[in-house]
């Protein structure tokens, strides 16, 4: 008898001591894991949509903006279809296909609304810190590349977003546009260029530092730094159990309850998706890929060349792998940056584990990767022929469209790591896809962005997109709407095909974000 009291005591005690632990566990409104573009730009939307919600941030480096959105480890920034001849292919009857760059310059101007309106509300502070105008080119060599670039060019034109760019294929008129590219290039050389003064550089840190300044100032957000999500697990009422390490205190685990969680991890994203167990992250994989750069942070040589110039991609390339010879402005400085170069690592992140790519492998995505391996060889090529490339080799490449460089002036340097989707495929058995893509439960409770490139330019229309897709309710509320226009003047409209839309809104842009402005005129014939 006193052995089973004893025992039912024990059990008593245990009882209590579960129920005080799951009471500890702290809900809140919104998780959102990584402290990146994305996470910053979906927790700004959500706290000035539902003030009241109370939102945690955990980041396991210990600052925000550490991994891909870090301005050194951009592939390329302000992407907006104006010289990426990636986003235009020529189709088998000879003609252009500028769809691809019509959504991807709709969407950049999705994002300038966001960051005019941030700007005008003081979250985002001088704008030059963040963004500055840019012209963007395209520029090719041979007689092939040279009809590519006049057709695309040309179908470009059709657009109202493309109006005001400039074609030319006079070597002095080019040398005016980006004096380095022209200097020393061989007179008899057939060559061609697009020139696009709205074209801009974008520092994705500051705007992320800036973002997440401006919420800590909330109480109703909390930043985690040097904290790691270990785990999600889905509970009883459909909220999510979130099991965070304290790396700072020996890896310490606690775990919060959250009715929403983002999961903007960058390349960290698919396995703790994975851990969600939800059917729709079945069949997803990822593939690493990362990249090099050759910088020049010598100011003589900067401030010579103020562009960005794109050139073609290697045939089987992803589409952060277009060469270009960028202007940026990183910690205060313009520099020059050329490449990228891809390199190879089974991390999914810069600062991450040997080990991700295997974790990643599930009975779900094994075959959909095996079938991606077999299918790309071009991009195994690829891949090869960048990882045999030496330092004359990437000093070479830089030469074709920098023909004075001196290698004194270079140094080679490791930008952050992409991780492109391989998803289930009915007739391939699966694919590789380039690009950004939402994966959500279907109650909306849980999304995770995965895939890379256009990327941090276009995190505000992603993360609206998101928004819709999960709370599908709230954003057909007349509150909401009304928020969203505010932000998004243009929510809801194209701006493509409307000249006083993209006047009106580029204007507005333009004149808060102290940008090259160029009003849209009618297409000639």
């Amino acid at each position: 008898m006193r052995k089973l009291l004893v025992m039912i005591f024990c059990l008593n005690l245990f009882g209590v001591s579960q129920q005080a632990a799951a009471a500890e566990n702290k809900t809140v409104d919104v998780v959102l894991i990584g402290g990146g573009i994305m996470s910053a730009t979906l927790g700004t939307y959500l706290h000035e949509l539902e003030p009241t919600w109370t939102i945690d941030m955990y980041e396991r480096m210990n600052g925000v903006a550490e991994e891909s959105s870090n301005g050194w480890n951009n592939a390329g920034t302000g992407h907006s279809a104006f010289s990426e001849m990636n986003y235009t292919p020529e189709k088998a009857d000879g003609s252009i296909d500028i769809s691809k760059a019509v959504v991807v310059n709709e969407s950049f101007e999705i994002s300038r609304q966001f960051w005019s309106y941030q700007v005008k509300n003081d979250v985002l502070k001088d704008p030059k810190s963040f963004i500055n105008s840019v012209p963007h080119m395209s520029f090719v060599w041979g007689d092939d590349n040279v009809d590519f670039l006049r057709k695309r060019y040309a179908a470009l034109q059709h657009s109202t977003l493309f109006r005001g760019m400039e074609y030319s294929e006079d070597a002095n008129q080019i040398k005016q546009w980006a004096p380095l590219v022209m200097n020393g290039r061989d007179p008899a050389q057939k060559i061609a260029a697009t020139r696009m003064p709205l074209g801009t550089d974008v520092n994705f840190g500051v705007i992320t530092h800036q973002l997440v300044d401006a919420l800590t100032k909330s109480d109703k957000f909390k930043l985690n730094l040097s904290h790691e999500v270990r785990d999600i697990k889905r509970n009883a009422d459909n909220t999510w159990s979130v099991t965070v390490a304290d790396l700072n205190r020996d890896g310490k685990e606690t775990t919060v309850n959250a009715k929403f969680v983002f999961i903007g991890a960058g390349g960290a994203s698919l396995t703790l998706l994975q851990k969600s167990g939800i059917p729709e992250a079945d069949g997803y994989g990822g593939f690493p890929v990362g990249g090099q750069f050759l910088v020049t942070t010598n100011p003589e040589v900067a401030n010579q060349h103020l562009a960005k110039v794109y050139g073609l991609a290697s045939v089987g390339s992803p589409p952060m792998s277009v060469p270009h010879l960028d202007t940026r402005m990183l910690d205060g400085k313009r520099v020059l940056l050329f490449g990228p170069f891809a390199t190879f690592s089974s991390k999914f992140l810069k600062n991450g584990s040997l080990f991700d790519l295997l974790h990643s492998l599930s009975t779900s995505n094994l075959m959909p990767m095996t079938h991606v391996g077999l299918d790309n060889f071009d991009l195994v090529k690829y891949l090869v022929g960048q990882l045999m490339m030496n330092d004359d080799d990437r000093f070479a490449a830089l030469q074709e469209y920098f023909p004075q460089a001196k290698k004194e002036d270079w140094k080679l340097w490791t930008a952050g790591q992409r991780v492109q989707i391989i998803k289930k495929d009915a007739d391939k058995g699966g694919v590789l896809q380039f690009g950004t893509e939402v994966v959500s439960s279907e109650d909306g409770s849980i999304a995770a962005l995965l895939g890379a490139s256009p990327g941090a330019s276009t995190a505000a229309p992603i993360m609206l997109h998101l928004m819709e897709k999960v709370f599908k309710d709230k954003v057909a509320t007349p509150e909401w709407q009304s928020k969203l226009k505010e932000i998004i003047p243009s929510y809801g409209q194209k701006l493509n095909g409307d000249i006083e839309m993209t006047n009106k809104i580029r204007g507005y842009t333009s004149s808060v974000l102290g940008l090259n402005y160029i009003e849209v005129k009618p297409e000639t014939h």
